[in-house]
């Protein structure tokens, strides 16, 4: 008897190959995906710089509440000379508040560091009033603690506790290094590496952060006070963090970290301070 051909003894109920059915729902898939898109009925999430063309605008309280939830968060470089970063939006508005709710029993007139003795003294330099937090004192300053040291790559124990300052009309700190000039304060965590100057609240006029020694290229914006004119600044936002290196990067000290605290012309200027030392520091 002559055999059936090849092909005729595949027809009746062949089977597909697992490949092929895996293709034929990715195709399915694909062409469901098309259909709800051009109807309108499902969108991509898409990265923009702008405000998406459709879809309801958002409330200021929903915009308020992205803030606290960690959108609308990005870098901008400041200065490579001396290298500095602001992240906006770091902090969200109640944890600026609590920080400040913190230290407001507690705040006594600011001091300076003697660059003979490494001792605290009084100044005229320095016309604020601060106060420290004891490094991982709760919860939340531990959350912020941590957020430091995930956008320095410093470790937490590397950190001084946090000091919280408070600047009222007139109030200012005269340009200045956050490096040690003397022994005495580097015996424990070597020297101080970086600083990360987070703003708690808005400034009306005055307060900004200026930099008279750094490089750079362009003109001042004129909403700033003649004294941030005076050299790279920054605007205090509440929840900005401003992040500045005192060593470079061959660990030798970077001059051009000179800073100052300009004088608040109107409202009230309040910030936390982080320092930050080549090795672990002992509270």
């Amino acid at each position: 008897m002559a055999r059936p051909p090849r092909h005729s003894r595949m027809l009746p109920g062949r089977r597909s190959s697992p490949f092929t059915l895996i293709l034929a729902a990715l195709l399915t898939v694909s062409v469901v995906l098309l259909m709800l898109l051009a109807l309108g009925i499902f969108s991509l999430p898409v990265d923009s710089d702008g405000p998406a063309k459709h879809g309801p605008r958002r409330s200021i309280r929903e915009k308020k509440n992205a803030v606290e939830h960690g959108e609308n968060q990005w870098t901008e470089v400041i200065s490579w000379e001396p290298r500095a970063f602001l992240y906006h939006n770091f902090m969200s508005q109640k944890e600026c508040e609590y920080l400040i709710e913190l230290a407001k029993p507690h705040m006594q007139k600011s001091t300076v560091v003697d660059s003979v003795t490494g001792r605290s003294k009084d100044s005229r330099v320095r016309t604020s009033a601060g106060m420290f937090l004891r490094r991982g004192q709760d919860k939340i300053i531990r959350t912020i603690e941590k957020r430091i040291a995930d956008f320095s790559f410093i470790p937490m124990e590397h950190g001084e506790g946090l000091q919280v300052l408070h600047y009222e009309v007139g109030q200012k700190y005269e340009p200045h290094f956050d490096y040690f000039m003397d022994e005495f304060n580097t015996k424990n965590g070597g020297q101080r590496i970086a600083t990360l100057l987070m703003y708690l609240s808005d400034v009306e006029e005055g307060g900004e952060t200026v930099f008279p020694s750094a490089k750079f290229n362009g003109s001042s914006s004129p909403e700033l006070s003649e004294c941030a004119k005076k050299g790279l600044s920054v605007k205090p936002k509440m929840g900005d963090a401003l992040l500045f290196w005192s060593m470079k990067p061959d660990a030798s000290l970077d001059p051009s970290s000179l800073h100052g605290g300009c004088p608040v012309i109107a409202g009230n200027k309040w910030s936390a301070t982080k320092w930050m030392r080549v090795h672990e520091y002992r509270t």
